[in-house]
């Protein structure tokens, strides 16, 4: 149901700024730019201390994305980031200046050349880059793998975007988005890289900086620092994004940071038990509820930040998901209701088997989930399928079998 790994290739606390372009600066930056948006506003971080309490934890919080720009996703500001730096590097716009746009992106559109975008999701990325790309007047092109849901087609047909599902799984639909963007000379807007394409990617990352710094300065609000955070992994670009700002934020008594992924694709674990150095991809039709993080290939860039920085790796079933959501939307006394699709449950699915549900305390003991924790989640989505939300939330028809 729920396997973990102690990272065997960590790297000891250290001192100053570890990883540049993920530091305060550069988050505040990037904030900077979101804040122009149209629709943009700070996320909620929600702070459940009825299950805190239940779970024999110090404080745990959630940092709800289910509104992010009105998309029920955080992949916005990744993909959001990384088309204005393009568009701004095709017109020699200095990359600070994008901080300092006093209208936002419409500061710069009269300059910007006619481009398409092309990517491949399992639903919230491509829902983003279809977004941006209306945002910047440009047209997107999104190829889903097979099985994705016809709800998150229709998200982002109704964007504007031509939408495709292929016959392939995730990894090899991304590879069949970079052969198109070769062959019609688009832009490849993938949140994944590879040796020899990482500047997009990167840009991406960044942009997710927002969500990081913004829940920093919450909890800070509420005068806690967070001992575990558990940040989901499908590539691992969010997770690397937000373990780099917090890892450079708190280099002395840096969190536990702790990688969540569906057994089904579960690449980080499988590349933590090779322990070699090494990225190492798993295969198949990586089928999981777990849509967003059906992914079988590390990223290049996320790849070396999670290696040297991540406590541990946990390998979850599709039936912790489904026990986050319920967890989620029928909160103890006090607490709110989260609304979280299977991705963005996930780290709370675990974290309550292994406080709770598990048959001994082994892997609430292995994390160092105790007492004194404050734990910091990433609910990544809402119901960005309803109907699968709706089969496994209010009807059940997913059994916990724990």
């Amino acid at each position: 149901m729920l396997k973990y790994l102690i990272n065997p290739m960590q790297k000891p606390n250290g001192k100053g700024i570890l990883l540049p372009g993920y530091d305060e600066q550069a988050a505040k930056d990037v904030m900077a730019f979101h804040s122009k948006l149209p629709g943009y506003a700070k996320t909620p971080l929600r702070h459940l201390s009825g299950l805190a309490g239940l779970l024999g934890l110090g404080a745990i919080f959630v940092k709800d994305e289910s509104t992010r720009f009105g998309l029920q996703s955080f992949k916005a500001l990744g993909g959001s980031y990384a088309a204005a730096r393009l568009v701004a590097k095709k017109i020699g716009l200095d990359p600070a200046e994008l901080s300092r746009l006093g209208n936002g992106v419409s500061d710069f559109l009269p300059k910007a050349q006619k481009m398409t975008f092309i990517t491949a999701t399992d639903g919230n990325h491509g829902r983003g880059i279809a977004w941006v790309a209306r945002q910047l007047g440009q047209k997107a092109v999104v190829l889903m793998p097979k099985g994705s849901a016809d709800e998150r087609v229709r998200h982002i047909l109704s964007l504007g975007a031509d939408c495709f599902v292929t016959e392939k799984n995730y990894d090899d639909t991304v590879r069949q988005a970079g052969e198109m963007a070769a062959a019609n000379n688009w832009e490849l807007m993938q949140d994944t890289a590879w040796p020899g394409y990482e500047e997009v990617p990167e840009w991406i990352m960044q942009g997710y900086l927002t969500l990081a710094l913004e829940a920093c300065e919450d909890l800070k609000q509420a005068g806690k620092q967070p001992t575990h955070i558990l940040l989901q992994a499908g590539v691992g670009s969010m997770a690397a994004a937000v373990a780099a700002f917090f890892v450079n934020a708190m280099p002395a008594s840096r969190p536990r940071i702790i990688i969540v992924e569906p057994q089904a694709a579960d690449c980080f674990y499988a590349s933590g038990l090779a322990n070699d150095g090494l990225p190492h991809a798993v295969g198949g039709d990586l089928a999981t509820i777990m849509a967003g993080l059906a992914c079988g290939e590390p990223s290049s860039l996320a790849w070396p930040i999670i290696r040297d920085h991540a406590f541990a790796f946990l390998s979850l079933a599709d039936p912790l998901a489904a026990l986050g959501m319920r967890v989620l939307a029928a909160p103890r006394q006090g607490d709110p209701a989260i609304l979280s699709g299977e991705s963005g449950a996930g780290p709370l699915g675990a974290l309550a088997f292994a406080c709770r549900y598990s048959q001994d305390a082994a892997p609430a003991k292995a994390l160092g989930l105790e007492k004194d924790s404050v734990v910091l989640a990433i609910s990544t989505e809402g119901d960005t399928s309803p109907a699968m939300y709706e089969e496994i939330v209010w009807q059940g028809a997913k059994p916990l079998q724990l």
